[in-house]
């Protein structure tokens, strides 16, 4: 991506004062700063859940798989998930 130069900010810069005035630019750089804030925090609200739910869910699955395997008599040691879930079709199948 290409960055604006000095030039170029400042011509921004002159159209957002005119656009809007001397007097409203604290006040948009204001609401601004408030609403980066409130998406990083929403943001990192929302990656806590994510980790959150990831601990919850995977761990059941697999115990629920590799036990599954087991009680079929398969070894689990050393095998990923795809494996397991063939070996199982495998066996029942018999």
């Amino acid at each position: 991506m290409i960055m604006p130069g000095p030039t170029e900010l400042l011509l921004i810069f002159l159209v957002i004062v005119l656009l809007f005035g001397a007097t409203k630019l604290p006040e948009l750089a204001n609401a601004l700063g408030r609403s980066t804030g409130e998406f990083k925090k929403a943001q990192k609200e929302s990656e806590i859940s994510l980790k959150e739910l990831e601990k919850e869910v995977t761990p059941k699955e697999k115990s629920k798989l590799q036990q599954s395997a087991e009680n079929l008599g398969i070894s689990i040691e050393g095998k990923t998930d795809e494996q397991l879930l063939d070996e199982i079709e495998k066996a029942t199948k018999k």
